[in-house]
């Protein structure tokens, strides 16, 4: 009887050894994949701002530290049809991105941004880009979140308050009046970019109007107004 008790011990230990989980820390006080949870605890716990999560091999934590956190959030999925925010009761879709853009003048400093809705995680950003207007940052930011999503084989809906920007992407087109300076070389190339990309690649991320008199600032909005 003992060493019968003693063989199902055995076979309970390691059975819970194969259940050990791997965790990667992306922001905390060290940063790594951790073996056990209490040297991850070690890391994020009482850690404002901690990013981390639970693998099951060390393989896969390993390639998730390689990538963004932001990626290990988005979630990974067909959209079979276009859908928009009045199939949903008129509020916002959480699992969604935003992106906007922030212009001191116009043409001025210009830069912009996605956010991953849900959790309000800053998916890119980019800027700041000299001459440049807050349209084209608007038009610039749908495209570069339309390509992240496609990249992460994520088709979540994506949001934008610029009625201009959701045109031009369907138009394929930054239909800008600014002038090419040398001033902003470095933003017209970026925006031939955009055109181009919008011209070889397909998606079917849907493409939603952020409706900020009913919901209030997009969650990619840079707060300075």
């Amino acid at each position: 009887m003992h060493i019968h008790l003693k063989n199902v011990f055995l076979q309970e230990y390691i059975a819970h050894m194969g259940k050990n989980k791997f965790y990667v820390v992306w922001r905390g006080r060290e940063t790594g994949v951790f073996a056990t949870w209490e040297l991850c605890k070690r890391q994020v716990h009482g850690f404002e701002g901690a990013q981390y999560k639970s693998f099951d091999t060390e393989k896969e934590a390993q390639l998730a530290f390689q990538q963004p956190f932001i990626t290990q959030i988005i979630r990974k999925k067909i959209v079979a049809k276009p859908i928009n925010a009045k199939q949903h009761g008129g509020v916002p879709l959480q699992d969604s991105l935003a992106v906007d853009a922030a212009c001191s003048g116009n043409p001025g400093d210009m830069e912009y941004r996605g956010v991953y809705v849900q959790t309000g995680q800053e998916v890119f950003r980019k800027g700041v880009y000299s001459n440049a207007t807050n349209n084209i940052g608007e038009f610039l930011a749908l495209v570069h979140g339309l390509a992240f999503l496609k990249q992460h084989n994520s088709s979540i809906p994506i949001y934008s308050d610029s009625v201009n920007a959701i045109k031009w992407v369907e138009k394929k087109q930054c239909k800008t009046k600014l002038v090419k300076t040398k001033n902003n070389e470095e933003v017209f190339e970026l925006i031939a970019r955009a055109e181009k990309w919008l011209q070889e690649n397909t998606y079917i991320t849907p493409i939603l109007k952020w409706e900020t008199d009913v919901w209030g600032e997009i969650p990619a909005d840079f707060g300075r107004k």
